[in-house]
């Protein structure tokens, strides 16, 4: 029989609709065996039981979406897979992903995020001359498939992009890491022939050089990915290429 443990959620609120300058902080008295161990799982039962307001986004529970993302004592987190404090009388304080426009409680606007997705062109870009028959599969070697390993995993939960400091402050020109280790994915896909296209898009001093290897990427990465690892390569492949 598991000890009841009685802990303390503290959960940035706002509304934009009504007054977007007003934030406030709610703070919830929760025992452990009401619900199950994960944060997203609390988030639920506050919403369910407690205040029908409170807003966040979830979907699929398992780490696959990233919609869940969000900020957890500082730290960008998937409520989904983050399990909550089990001492007795601890605080956590939940927040929305840092430094975005806050729509309501902890959703934020991803529209910048997934507009400058689309920019990298994020499917296989392909001549068709380049193919025996293009309407067949285009066949990769072992390697070549091992090549994109730590790079199509990226769920675009926006935690890398989010924690990063040059992401916040220059949000509309930089990249971020997450979009980037997205441009490298193609980059490295053999079967993909626009690479110096793609290479020669990211060639500039804020879409790619920005990056200063702060390394908040790696720490908060979710799925253990290595987007600093990523924005090397790209500068590697870049050296070369005449703008």
């Amino acid at each position: 029989m598991s000890r009841d443990v009685i802990s303390y959620y503290k959960i940035y609120r706002t509304n934009y609709l009504v007054d977007h300058k007003k934030i406030l902080f709610t703070t919830y008295k929760l025992s452990s065996t009401v619900c199950g161990p994960m944060l997203l799982d609390v988030l639920i039962f506050i919403k369910n039981k407690y205040d029908s307001t409170l807003t966040f986004r979830r979907s699929c529970r398992e780490a696959i979406c990233g919609s869940c993302s969000m900020n957890v004592d500082g730290i960008n987190v998937l409520a989904c897979i983050s399990q909550r404090k089990k001492m007795l009388n601890m605080l956590t304080i939940i927040y929305p992903l840092p430094h975005m426009f806050v729509l309501r409680d902890l959703v934020t606007d991803l529209s910048l995020f997934y507009t400058q997705y689309a920019t990298i062109q994020p499917w296989l870009l392909c001549l068709k001359e380049t193919l025996v028959d293009y309407l067949k599969e285009g066949k990769q070697t072992k390697l070549a498939r091992e090549k994109v390993d730590g790079l199509y995993e990226c769920i675009l939960c926006g935690c890398c992009s989010t924690s990063c400091p040059s992401y916040w402050w220059n949000n509309e020109t930089y990249l971020g890491p997450a979009i980037l280790l997205q441009a490298y994915r193609w980059v490295q896909d053999s079967r993909d022939t626009f690479t110096l296209k793609r290479l020669t898009q990211l060639q500039t001093a804020l879409n790619l050089y920005r990056c200063h290897t702060i390394m908040n990427c790696n720490k908060v990465c979710p799925k253990g990915l290595n987007p600093a690892k990523a924005l090397a390569g790209l500068k590697d492949s870049t050296k070369n290429i005449l703008v």
